[in-house]
């Protein structure tokens, strides 16, 4: 296995660990009911205390059959994978937490959320899953042009309604659907961020020696543009490159270490497609 795949696993088990102590330190012991399968779980614990972690383990078992058919086979292994660290997880930190860490409704509503959309978050940048509504989102993101925390939103709205039935109180619905809303934004957010691409355009007099390093070891396309130095009246050539926020550090540096005088510009790219970037959908 490579160092790639284990980094990989191992943000999918941190995300995981964030979601279920939000879950069961701030959320379950507040009686705040989010979303998701972990929400229908958690309905079926106040009602029939029936562990959340068997839920969550019998329900993703039929789903993730769904999910390896409809998505290729390396989604699948790592939505296994990624449920089976969810339900480890959330059983442990439910024999754990038995009180809220904060006796605040709201600020539980508020930590609890933003720990669960950030570990999602993160998950689902990696291509896997924690199970439940989250795949059904993952299998709609893949084809359709519709980000996950949309999708869960819309099962959020129903799961959270129906806990009236429960507790009787229209405060602790309200709350849920605080965690709904902080929760969606905060996946989206994520997911957009690791996303997030950049433009360069570089002008120097070393062109040749920073584009083959910009290929060589950041393993990006360098294109060449001709230009005119209206000033100097001379010919210039301007690099231009598209590449993840994860690699503007390292083009940075190369820049510097090769022609410390360069002049070149970064800009934000709302959207980059093609080769090593997204993919078109409809």
């Amino acid at each position: 296995m490579s160092w790639k795949e284990v980094r990989s696993y191992l943000l999918i088990t941190i995300g995981l660990v964030l979601n279920a102590i939000g879950w069961n330190a701030f959320l379950i012991p507040s009686e705040i009911i989010g979303g998701g399968l972990v929400g229908i779980a958690s309905i079926l614990w106040f009602t029939l205390k029936i562990p959340i972690g068997l839920t969550v383990l019998v329900v993703n078992a039929i789903l993730v059959v769904l999910a390896i058919k409809l998505v290729d086979a390396s989604f699948g292994i790592k939505t296994i994978v990624g449920i089976i660290i969810n339900v480890i997880a959330l059983s442990i930190f439910q024999l754990l937490f038995k009180e809220p860490l904060v006796t605040d409704k709201f600020m539980a509503a508020i930590i609890g959320a933003t720990l669960c959309g950030t570990g999602l978050g993160v998950v689902f940048t990696q291509g896997s899953a924690s199970g439940g509504t989250d795949i059904i989102a993952l299998i709609i993101n893949y084809y359709k042009n519709i980000t996950p925390g949309k999708v869960i939103l819309l099962f959020d709205i129903v799961i959270i309604g129906s806990t009236y039935f429960i507790f009787h109180s229209i405060e602790k619905v309200m709350y849920g659907y605080v965690v709904m809303a902080v929760t969606s934004y905060v996946i989206d957010l994520v997911m957009e961020g690791n996303k997030q691409s950049y433009q360069f355009m570089i002008f120097s007099k070393k062109n040749k020696e920073i584009a083959d390093r910009i290929i060589k070891e950041v393993g990006r396309g360098v294109s060449v543009l001709k230009g005119l130095g209206w000033y100097t009246k001379e010919p210039m050539d301007v690099l231009i490159v598209i590449c993840r926020r994860t690699d503007r550090n390292h083009i940075t540096s190369i820049i510097n270490e090769e022609d410390p005088k360069a002049f070149f510009s970064i800009t934000k790219v709302s959207a980059a497609y093609g080769l090593n970037f997204e993919r078109v959908k409809f």
